[in-house]
Protein backbone atom coordinates (compact mmCIF):
# COMPACT_ATOMS: atom_id res chain seq x y z
CA UNK A 1 0.00 0.00 0.00
CA UNK A 2 1.24 3.54 -1.08
CA UNK A 3 1.18 6.21 1.56
CA UNK A 4 0.51 10.09 1.02
CA UNK A 5 0.88 12.20 3.94
CA UNK A 6 -1.15 14.88 3.29
CA UNK A 7 -1.45 16.99 6.75
CA UNK A 8 -1.38 20.53 6.77
CA UNK A 9 -2.30 20.98 3.11
CA UNK A 10 -6.29 22.60 2.78
CA UNK A 11 -8.33 22.24 -0.04
CA UNK A 12 -7.62 21.33 -2.95
CA UNK A 13 -3.99 20.11 -2.67
CA UNK A 14 -4.92 16.55 -1.16
CA UNK A 15 -7.00 15.70 -3.79
CA UNK A 16 -4.42 16.75 -6.09
CA UNK A 17 -1.85 15.09 -4.73
CA UNK A 18 -3.79 11.84 -4.08
CA UNK A 19 -4.51 12.04 -8.08
CA UNK A 20 -0.89 12.20 -8.72
CA UNK A 21 0.03 9.62 -6.54
CA UNK A 22 -2.47 7.09 -8.11
CA UNK A 23 -1.12 7.53 -11.58
CA UNK A 24 1.95 5.86 -10.18
CA UNK A 25 -0.37 2.74 -8.77
CA UNK A 26 -1.79 -0.09 -11.09
CA UNK A 27 -4.70 -1.04 -11.20
CA UNK A 28 -5.75 -2.81 -7.69
CA UNK A 29 -3.58 -1.07 -5.87
CA UNK A 30 -4.29 0.92 -2.85
CA UNK A 31 -3.08 4.41 -1.47
CA UNK A 32 -3.84 5.65 2.02
CA UNK A 33 -4.05 9.30 2.36
CA UNK A 34 -3.69 10.92 5.89
CA UNK A 35 -5.25 14.56 5.75
CA UNK A 36 -5.73 17.17 8.50
CA UNK A 37 -8.53 18.94 6.38
CA UNK A 38 -11.82 18.58 7.28
CA UNK A 39 -13.33 19.84 3.92
CA UNK A 40 -11.23 16.30 2.27
CA UNK A 41 -14.28 14.14 3.89
CA UNK A 42 -16.88 15.05 0.98
CA UNK A 43 -13.41 15.91 -0.99
CA UNK A 44 -12.48 12.38 -1.15
CA UNK A 45 -16.03 10.81 -1.67
CA UNK A 46 -16.19 13.02 -4.84
CA UNK A 47 -13.71 11.92 -6.20
CA UNK A 48 -13.69 8.63 -5.73
CA UNK A 49 -17.42 9.41 -6.79
CA UNK A 50 -16.00 10.76 -10.16
CA UNK A 51 -12.78 8.65 -10.89
CA UNK A 52 -14.18 5.31 -10.62
CA UNK A 53 -12.02 4.79 -7.96
CA UNK A 54 -13.08 3.37 -4.57
CA UNK A 55 -12.86 4.87 -1.41
CA UNK A 56 -12.36 1.41 0.67
CA UNK A 57 -11.81 3.08 4.11
CA UNK A 58 -12.29 6.36 5.85
CA UNK A 59 -11.64 7.39 9.21
CA UNK A 60 -11.39 10.08 12.07
CA UNK A 61 -9.05 10.66 15.25
CA UNK A 62 -7.99 13.51 16.80
CA UNK A 63 -8.37 15.44 13.59
CA UNK A 64 -7.09 13.59 11.69
CA UNK A 65 -8.46 11.97 8.36
CA UNK A 66 -7.41 8.63 7.02
CA UNK A 67 -8.56 6.97 3.72
CA UNK A 68 -7.90 4.29 2.12
CA UNK A 69 -8.91 4.16 -1.84
CA UNK A 70 -8.26 1.86 -3.91
CA UNK A 71 -7.28 2.35 -7.71
CA UNK A 72 -9.50 1.46 -10.77
CA UNK A 73 -8.88 -0.38 -13.95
Amino acid sequence: MAELDARGLNCPMPILKAKKALKDLAAGDTLKVVATDPGSVSDFSAFCRTTGNELVEQSEENGVYTYVIRKSA
